[in-house]
């Protein structure tokens, strides 16, 4: 499986399939990007770093979601 920062990698250079599990149990399938021309502006966060989520921008809900790193079955 990729590590954090190989996925964040690949996000930032183009679209991508993550499947994971998510908090209840459920699975989700969601097509995601970093890619910052595609990125909405970002105004200032006050999130807290968290090493065992990433955060990215859902393309087909137009907004951000996230996952944890060792909840993903599958990334493409």
């Amino acid at each position: 499986m990729m590590t954090r920062d190989e996925m964040i990698s690949e996000l930032q250079k183009r679209d991508c399939r993550v499947i994971f599990k998510k908090i209840d149990g459920d699975e989700r399938d969601m097509t995601c990007t970093l890619v910052e021309n595609v990125l909405p502006e970002m105004k200032g966060s006050d999130r807290q770093k968290n090493d065992a989520v990433i955060r990215a921008f859902d393309i087909n809900k137009q907004a951000f979601r996230s996952f944890r790193v060792e909840n993903v079955i599958s990334f493409t």
